[in-house]
């Protein structure tokens, strides 16, 4: 479908389940696709130790991350451009142009965004007072032994808590889960375990965030102070958007709905929306946009 007016047929930035599953889709109709991505492949499946919601029978984010993976590097139509990140991204009527970070400029006729989210920290919401400068790890990056024989704090109720309970079932850890309002219906699936001490809040400072001995004093939904100590802190507040910059169209929340967005500019994964951050919605609409940039072409090519 390309011809000499652009580089190739599809540019798809970011290479996670969705930017993936889109470069195997469109190889599948015959599209060339460019995939841009700054780290490595799947890099945050490989950061997940234990599935239970993906088709294939793949129990680990690496299990499945090199499966994909190997079926990439074997897509003859997907050129991977790897350790590079877009910097712009412009749509026109007749194409979309971006940028990457060392100065070249690549053209298609569509793209496909598929950057997803990254962590949260303590300063991004407003329910937690923290140090300045404060950075904390997630939980999922958490292993085994940072939670054998430890008390661990976690701020926020995040989904994560319970893959990281799935993967360390045998771990003697206690979590104590400090959460907000918002948060209640994302903790049902830890509510049962042992392991978990559930900590609803109005607000909560964070005193230290390193070493023993973590402070913390948590405001609760009834106005009562508790002092609460932990060996280490760790993150479940949810996830920020990492768009790049250009003629994305962001909603208030940082994410890009695909409705909003340019003809040309397809959103695909996790920064579409907060509610449906799985790894096989992200798949499915990577795929999806992928037969809607060749659709699209197709009825322009008839059009003209």
């Amino acid at each position: 479908m390309a011809d000499t007016l652009y580089d190739t047929d599809l540019i798809i930035i970011g290479g996670g389940p969705a930017g993936c599953a889109a470069a195997r889709m469109a190889a599948s109709v015959g599209m060339r696709s460019i995939l841009i991505e700054p780290d490595r492949l799947c890099r945050n499946l490989y950061r997940i130790p234990a599935l239970n919601n993906v088709l294939g029978g793949h129990t680990s984010g690496p299990e499945l991350a090199d499966s994909v993976v190997a079926e990439l590097k074997n897509t003859e139509l997907c050129r991977l451009e790897l350790g590079r990140h877009v910097t712009e991204l412009h749509a026109a009527d007749d194409r979309v142009t971006i940028t990457v970070d060392t100065g070249t400029r690549l053209t298609a006729p569509y793209a496909i965004v598929a950057t997803g989210v990254g962590p949260l920290q303590p300063r991004d919401v407003p329910w937690i007072t923290a140090p300045d400068g404060l950075t904390l790890p997630p939980l999922w990056q958490a292993g085994a032994d940072d939670a054998e024989g430890r008390t661990l704090l976690v701020l926020g109720g995040d989904r994560p808590i319970g893959t990281f309970l799935r993967a360390h079932p045998t771990t003697d850890t206690r979590l104590l889960v400090a959460y907000p309002a918002a948060d209640a219906y994302k903790i049902e699936e830890i509510r049962e375990d042992l392991r978990v001490t559930l900590l609803p809040v109005e607000h909560l400072t964070l005193r230290t965030g390193k070493g023993i001995a973590v402070s913390v004093e948590a405001v609760g939904r009834n106005g009562e102070r508790q002092a609460i100590t932990a060996d280490a802190v760790h993150l479940s507040i949810g996830n920020a958007p990492t768009a790049p910059s250009g003629d994305l169209t962001r909603g208030l929340d940082g994410y890009c709905p695909p409705t909003d967005q340019h003809p040309r500019l397809i959103v695909a994964g996790d920064l579409r929306s907060a509610r449906f951050q799985r790894i096989m919605t992200a798949m499915g609409s990577g795929s999806e946009a992928a037969l809607h940039a060749y659709y699209a072409a197709r009825e322009l090519l008839a059009k003209g």
